[in-house]
């Protein structure tokens, strides 16, 4: 069994995709995973799974598709994936400035040209990018943005909640 953090994009945000965490447990304990948790209720998971990360992050999306209708990316990271995550964050001042921006896949470019962005700053690295932003609701530095410009699909956590899902998760 690999214990994995599962992260998902897209539910229970402004009224689309509901999707309450209860039956989302009951859900994932049905389709073979094991000691399921979940961390408020933006689709932040905790799990054992017999299955290769991409091959849970396939079954979870898919477990969803055939119980809701609808298609949620999901993300799944081992405990070592997660810890490496954390550790190269370049940015150590100001938690409650910090977010990663999780990615579905390492982009081709790692370098974006952004204006109008006085304050925020970001960093790419591997399938993952460090934004330091003042706040993130007003912050151009987006899950858009970075979808747009790296062609990719990205979920985003503030530091505090992935530090959450680490302790949870050990």
């Amino acid at each position: 069994m690999n214990r994995l953090i599962v992260l998902l994009r897209g539910i229970n945000v402004s009224g689309r995709n509901k999707l309450p965490m209860k039956e989302l447990r009951a859900l994932l304990t049905s389709s073979d995973f094991q000691n399921v948790q979940t961390y408020i209720q933006s689709g932040n998971i905790i799990l054992d799974s017999c299955h290769s990360v991409k091959n849970t992050e396939t079954q979870v999306t898919q477990s969803i598709k055939q119980a809701y209708g609808y298609e949620v990316p999901s993300f799944a990271y081992s405990i070592q994936d997660w810890e490496n995550i954390l550790e190269k964050c370049p940015y150590q001042e100001g938690e409650r400035k910090i977010h990663m921006t999780f990615l579905d896949q390492v982009p081709k470019i790692n370098q974006i040209k952004v204006s109008q962005v006085e304050t925020d700053q970001f960093t790419i690295i591997g399938h993952t990018v460090y934004l330091h932003c003042l706040s993130y609701g007003k912050t151009k530095l987006d899950n858009h943005f970075f979808e747009n410009k790296l062609k990719v699909i990205a979920t985003t956590r503030n530091f505090r909640t992935v530090n959450k899902l680490y302790a949870l998760a050990k």
